[in-house]
């Protein structure tokens, strides 16, 4: 059994995550409608609406971007190495004496190094194609589950219960705990890392960081990892700003990036999460890190879900070993 639905684990774990957090706007239009397979196919569509089409235009928006920033790369390479520079000619004169920086800086060996990663990236092109009909496909068959668990999602809660080895008092505190841990992870992570890509990129385009969008996406994919995030890229840009004769605009990024950026993340993370995870932030770190390496994209959600589903099994243990001895 498990063999025939190990290829289908990721899909399973997409879909559950989604419909959990969607489940309360499900609920609500099978409240109105009173019809459950209408219902279900509305929260189908509107959870499409939601995450598919901006992915999409983000997506478009960044490549559209990456075709210049080559260029812009090269550009400023050239410029942060130039001997003459008064911001860094005093640390080039000293690297000097190690590196040859002229060759380094020539514009033939920047177009040699670009072009070695242009033709790695153009070998690699008919992989990503492969791997975007391949995630086109998946995300089919995840919206696919996603219908029968929005439309059947009360029947199946009941059946894993009922399969569960515990009381039904212990089987439900657990789902539970799971429930909460998937919403909280949701809303804590993924979007408040959104929030912060989001002001991080208005702030690289205000201020004139190049590739602003692409800048803005990597940084909402590293504020998935608490304690780093948003801070990985807004202090490189600002010193590359201070590097690049704009000292001003590198003291705005820093403090939009201490006081708007950072201070989002103090604001928002007791009103989305709350105390559903009751996880240290440490816990967290390392269950988000361990995650990503076990299970991808997927496992900023499913590493604190381990965890938090290990930390329950446990408290039960606990409490029927109490029980037992009274």
């Amino acid at each position: 059994c498990w063999l025939m639905l190990q290829p289908f684990v990721a899909v399973l774990a997409w879909a559950t995550v989604l419909v959990i957090v969607f489940y309360p706007v499900h609920q609500r239009l099978l409240k109105r409608l009173k019809k459950p397979g209408l219902s279900a196919l509305l929260s189908c569509i509107l959870v499409i609406l939601t995450i598919l089409v901006p992915v999409v235009f983000v997506t478009i928006a960044v490549l559209n971007e990456l075709s210049g920033a080559m260029q812009n790369l090269q550009a400023t390479i050239a410029y942060l190495l130039d001997p003459n520079s008064p911001y860094t000619g005093r640390v080039l004169s000293w690297v000097s004496h190690y590196i040859d920086i002229e060759q380094v800086r020539s514009g033939q060996y920047l177009i040699e190094r670009l072009q070695g990663v242009s033709g790695q990236l153009a070998g690699q092109t008919l992989g990503v194609i492969g791997g975007v009909i391949g995630a086109m496909v998946q995300m089919f068959f995840v919206v696919f589950t996603m219908y029968y668990l929005f439309r059947d999602g009360d029947k199946i809660f009941a059946a894993l219960r009922d399969a569960l080895p515990l009381e039904s008092k212990q089987a439900t505190a657990i789902m539970a705990r799971t429930r909460d841990v998937i919403g909280a992870s949701v809303y804590g992570v993924l979007a408040i890392a959104i929030v912060q890509g989001v002001l991080g990129g208005l702030a690289f385009w205000t201020l004139g960081v190049p590739s602003a969008i692409v800048w803005g996406v990597v940084m909402i994919f590293l504020s998935m990892i608490p304690m780093l995030g948003a801070f990985l890229v807004w202090v490189p840009a600002a010193a590359y700003l201070a590097l690049t004769g704009h000292p001003v605009k590198a003291l705005l990024m820093v403090l939009w990036g201490t006081l708007v950026i950072g201070m989002a993340d103090n604001f928002l993370r007791p009103k989305l999460v709350g105390e559903r995870t009751k996880l240290h932030e440490l816990l967290i770190f390392f269950a988000v890190l361990g995650g990503l390496q076990v299970f991808g994209v997927l496992g900023i959600v499913l590493g604190p879900v381990v965890l938090a589903i290990t930390l329950a099994l446990v408290d039960v243990f606990r409490a029927a070993e109490r029980n037992s001895e009274i």
